[in-house]
């Protein structure tokens, strides 16, 4: 039986999911010390792939990786067929509207201009408010929009916040929850039930 293939977000998410296989027991030593290699095999049974959030999902859609750990602004965003089976906790942030200080964006009845990396996102947060709204999508600094004029308001990832206080931007509300999340093919679900039971019940138990 082939190992089993699982796609990791590059970056933190890559880290900390590392370390969680550490405590599994896993040999990650090739994943830390990579060099040029793709797929990197992380024991007899488990091999991993590094990828872009937007492709560990294109991955285990098309069936070319079994599982994959992606946050959940990604799976939010873009969707997709796969069934997402873990929270794994880590990668904590939350999605959130951001205005000027001050900025009433839910009085009255006019439409309002939105700018984010996530327009998906946005349009459904506001369709489910009842709201009109014009959606802008921005690829670099989503701060600068209200700044400039371009938006009335920005939806976005937020940590800590002080990138939009520096900006005399505020958090009007939340969004939603974002954390990293463990997804797996439909069709390897049916076909490696036990072997992708066993793995995914191993992260949960070293969590």
């Amino acid at each position: 039986m082939k190992p089993l293939r699982i796609a990791l977000t590059k970056g933190r998410l890559e880290k900390d999911t590392v370390a969680l296989f550490d405590r599994m027991g896993l040999d990650t030593d090739v994943v830390k010390n990579k060099g040029r290699r793709l797929i990197l095999p992380i024991g007899q049974d488990v091999e991993v792939v590094l990828a872009k959030s937007a492709d560990v999902i294109t991955y285990v859609e098309n069936g070319v990786c079994d599982l994959g750990v992606v946050g959940k602004d990604t799976i939010a965003e873009s969707g997709g067929r796969f069934y997402e089976v873990l929270d794994l906790g880590f990668g904590k942030c939350r999605f959130a509207v951001a205005a000027p200080k001050g900025a009433d964006i839910f009085g009255g009845y006019h439409e309002i201009t939105v700018a984010s990396k996530y327009p998906n996102v946005a349009r459904r947060f506001f369709e489910r408010r009842g709201m009109d709204v014009r959606i802008i999508k921005i690829e670099g600094s989503v701060e600068l929009a209200p700044l400039i004029g371009l938006a009335d308001c920005i939806v976005d990832i937020v940590e800590t916040g002080a990138t939009l206080k520096e900006n005399g931007l505020e958090i009007v509300t939340d969004v939603m929850p974002i954390s990293a999340r463990v997804i797996v093919n439909m069709a390897a679900m049916k076909l490696r039930q036990d072997d992708i039971n066993a793995l995914v019940s191993g992260m949960e138990q070293a969590l």
